[in-house]
């Protein structure tokens, strides 16, 4: 057994003995040890406490190749991404230039752009050619403190394409120390040859794409854009439930551009998070509280849509449960940077900066229904852990939303920088 002990700590963030999914004024409670001691075994946390009470054998340590001293830095657990579409194919930056220039989300996807522009670039692109691009994402954003993260199909939109997404995905969690969950998003658009016949598309995913998906165990979760001019509830539902029949968990997207009733079968259908919620009415406020559904929050999103953010205090106040994600994507929120998610909660959605890191940590972690491994310093949880650098406070890690402060970052107890 390898132990390795963090000493000198200028705040251990989130330490928990039990954990659970945090509701309404709950995430802003996180507890901090100030001048703290972290004690690894493997690749697990084992214990932590107050340097004046760090036990003798452990004391021993100290001066040794197993002991690090941190001083003037906070270790906290890592970012936990619990939404993404990590996998794909280019760059939409010529899409960026037409928002500039006015054109709606809406617009640019109705003239053939947006989610069918990424689709078309997807199906001439090798499958050895997207695990490369993706592989380098992924490691760009763990150094960036990543610890675990959700990675969507949707790209695809045709049975081929999805299940290469799907396999990229796979490799990359065969070869990532990285927890990475797997989403089916086969429902991401209609493609053009079905935009007049919706019901052969959803044939198609139901009678197609379902079941080489189960056959080859390549997906944990099937998610649905629940939108006006994309797929109605009613849509929604039977695409749910057909995914819940081979095994799969519902995450949808809801309420990012209109009220779409999206909140509402996420909730009726026992959706882990229904995701996005930048339009949300006091009925989808008092459905989504009245549930154990989880709401997650994508500020970059609709930071580079140039929308309205999402009502974090509203559903807080209300008694929600809230996580935060990155969306990182080619065309809506090109960014993975969870770091700079923090910050946009922070100023955009004002959200305390306790509130924003369980939302980010120990919440995202149930969201991909893994708040029992990862998420908080709590012993018999995974060691993936962020070291800042040396900083003054909490506060300041959104305060000062321009600089990298993330120092090292320890996936399963190995550093990876």
């Amino acid at each position: 057994m390898s132990t390795r002990l963090l000493y000198n700590i200028r705040q251990l963030v989130n330490t928990r003995m039990r954990s659970h999914p945090l509701r309404g004024a709950e995430l802003a409670e996180l507890p901090v040890i100030d001048d703290a001691w972290l004690q690894l075994e493997d690749d697990r946390i084992a214990a932590f406490g107050a340097m004046q009470a760090l036990p003798p054998d452990l004391r021993l340590l100290l001066g040794t190749d197993t002991a690090l001293d941190v001083s003037g830095c906070l270790v906290l657990p890592a970012w936990v991404d619990s939404h993404t579409h990590l996998v794909f194919s280019g760059s939409r930056e010529a899409e960026f230039v037409d928002k500039i220039k006015g054109l709606s989300y809406a617009e640019i996807n109705a003239k053939g752009g947006g989610i069918l522009n990424s689709a078309r670039r997807l199906a001439e692109t090798s499958e050895d050619s997207l695990f490369a691009e993706a592989w380098q994402r992924l490691q760009e954003l763990t150094r960036l403190g990543t610890g675990a993260i959700e990675i969507k199909s949707g790209y695809g939109l045709t049975v081929e394409s999805e299940l290469k997404m799907l396999r990229v995905i796979k490799k990359l969690r065969e070869r990532s120390r990285v927890p990475i969950r797997a989403t089916f998003l086969g429902a991401h658009t209609y493609p053009a040859a079905f935009r007049e016949n919706h019901e052969g598309y959803i044939e198609k995913i139901i009678g197609d794409m379902l079941p080489a998906i189960a056959a080859g165990g390549l997906a944990d979760y099937i998610d649905v854009f629940c939108e006006e001019g994309f797929f109605s509830p009613a849509e929604t539902e039977r695409i749910v439930r057909a995914g819940q029949r081979i095994g799969l968990s519902a995450k949808l997207h809801a309420n990012q551009l209109h009220c779409s009733g999206g909140v509402e079968v996420g909730v009726r259908l026992g959706a882990l998070s229904v995701d996005h919620l930048e339009s949300m009415n006091d009925a989808a406020i008092t459905t989504l509280a009245a549930s154990d559904t989880i709401g997650t929050l994508l500020p970059t999103a609709a930071f580079f849509l140039r929308m309205p953010f999402q009502p974090a205090r509203k559903l807080i106040d209300a008694g929600c449960r809230i996580a935060l994600a990155s969306d990182y994507n080619p065309g809506s929120s090109p960014s993975g940077n969870m770091n700079l998610v923090i910050a946009m909660a922070c100023t955009g959605m004002r959200m305390l900066p306790e509130e924003a890191i369980n939302a980010a940590t120990l919440n995202g972690a149930y969201a991909l229904s893994m708040g029992d491994q990862l998420g908080s310093i709590t012993p018999g949880k995974m060691a993936n852990l962020i070291i800042t650098r040396p900083v003054p406070s909490l506060a300041y890690l959104p305060y000062a939303f321009g600089t990298n402060l993330v120092g090292r970052v320890l996936i399963r107890g190995e550093f990876i920088n």
